[in-house]
């Protein structure tokens, strides 16, 4: 047991299923897209529905109670939370802790999500206090998540330099991505003039730096470790975990320390609580074989890399470049195409990434003699994976 896993968490959970679906669904509703989802994981990993008694759901709109009751499935331990993506990483860990402490034996994450228009007064984003999602400005105009990544990279261009075409690797590695998923949703091809001809969205960011939005359902089954090795997959433990930071130089989707809204302007480094996962896991940045991270607008994945060490302050965007990103490069960073091209599942997609990629199931986008694995988002939360 490592001194950051008091409660000897690390490697006790594992996941043993996982299901996903991504894109267009007619005839589908949030609630028949969960049952779904959960059906491809129960396949995935050899369980029957009845063994599952726990159900957490991070959406709206498939409640968990309608769930259930459509599934005809009993379970010990039910919640439910909210479906953004910096909630992803908080609440796999939630499943796994819910396992690990004995309040269930097997917990299904399942989320479920139909398009709606970003904005309307029917979008239950719209009721939240200030009526903005990421803590924009509504009173300024801002009342998209774009605003707050474009303002942020243009903070970053200030301190540390760097032009608008340098954001243009993230996009293009994540099509090279798609490209060999089959399910992916943008798999034409990208070069580099084709992201500089996009058109503009909120300076410095273009089309091509923005991610996709569509349907999607996603599924998560967590159970022990040692249950988990005697079932259909080879298991994917959770070695290491950390939660959300937030306060007041958090948020906007900008990393601490460029100045948008309420945050300091300072630079950032990470220090040894902020790489908690890490200390509990075992292990350095220099272990990790391949990472996930939220890539909803392309400076999401600047920040991710900086907020993890990967690279020091600034340096991302020298970083990425020579292809270090891509499959085959230093650190390869989502390998199924993620939110940019593979599709939207609010980051589950990246979270089922890191499971198949730790399995070895990824054919030609597969990272070669993977053992570690990270999904990680720029707010700071984090999942180690490892085979």
């Amino acid at each position: 047991m490592t001194v950051a896993d008091t409660f000897g968490l690390s490697d006790k959970t594992a996941v043993c299923g996982v299901g996903l679906i991504m894109g267009e669904t007619p005839g589908s509703t949030e609630l028949s897209l969960a049952g779904e989802a959960f059906k491809l994981a129960l396949a995935d990993s050899g369980l029957k529905a009845s063994d599952i008694d726990g159900y957490i759901a991070p959406s709206f709109g498939a409640d968990y109670d309608r769930v259930l009751e459509s599934w005809g499935v009993n379970v010990r331990f039910a919640f439910q939370g909210w479906t953004h993506g910096r909630f992803v990483s908080p609440t796999l860990q939630h499943a796994a802790m819910v396992v690990a402490s004995g309040q269930a034996k097997a917990v299904a994450v399942v989320f479920a999500r139909k398009k709606k228009k970003h904005g309307g007064t029917g979008q239950w984003e719209m009721w939240r206090q200030g009526l903005g999602p990421h803590g924009e400005s509504p009173a300024y105009g801002a009342v998209a998540p774009v605003f707050g990544a474009a303002v942020a990279m243009q903070r970053y261009f200030e301190m540390y330099g760097g032009d608008r075409e340098g954001l243009a690797p993230i996009a293009i590695a994540a099509r090279k991505h798609a490209g060999l998923n089959p399910i992916a949703l943008k798999r034409d091809p990208m070069d580099r003039e084709a992201y500089v001809n996009s058109r503009w969205i909120v300076e410095p960011l273009r089309l091509f730096d923005c991610c996709l939005v569509n349907e999607a359902a996603a599924c998560v089954i967590v159970t022990s470790a040692e249950r988990a090795r005697d079932l259909a997959k080879p298991p994917v433990y959770i070695s290491g975990v950390q939660g959300v930071h937030a306060g007041p130089q958090y948020h906007n989707l900008a990393l601490p320390g460029l100045g948008v809204a309420q945050q300091d302007v300072y630079t950032f480094k990470p220090s040894q609580d902020d790489l908690h996962a890490y200390r509990m896991a075992g292990i350095t940045a220099a272990d990790i074989d391949a990472v996930m991270t939220y890539d909803a607008f392309t400076p999401l994945v600047v920040f991710g890399l900086e907020r993890f060490g990967f690279c020091g302050p600034g340096e991302a965007l020298d970083f990425i470049k020579d292809g270090r990103i891509e499959l085959g490069g230093q650190l390869p960073v989502n390998t199924s195409g993620g939110l940019l091209s593979e599709g939207h599942a609010s980051g589950w997609n990246l979270i089922i990434e890191a499971i198949r990629q730790a399995r070895g199931e990824c054919g030609p986008r597969q990272v070669k003699d993977l053992e570690i694995v990270q999904y990680g988002g720029f707010l700071g939360e984090a999942i180690i994976f490892r085979r």
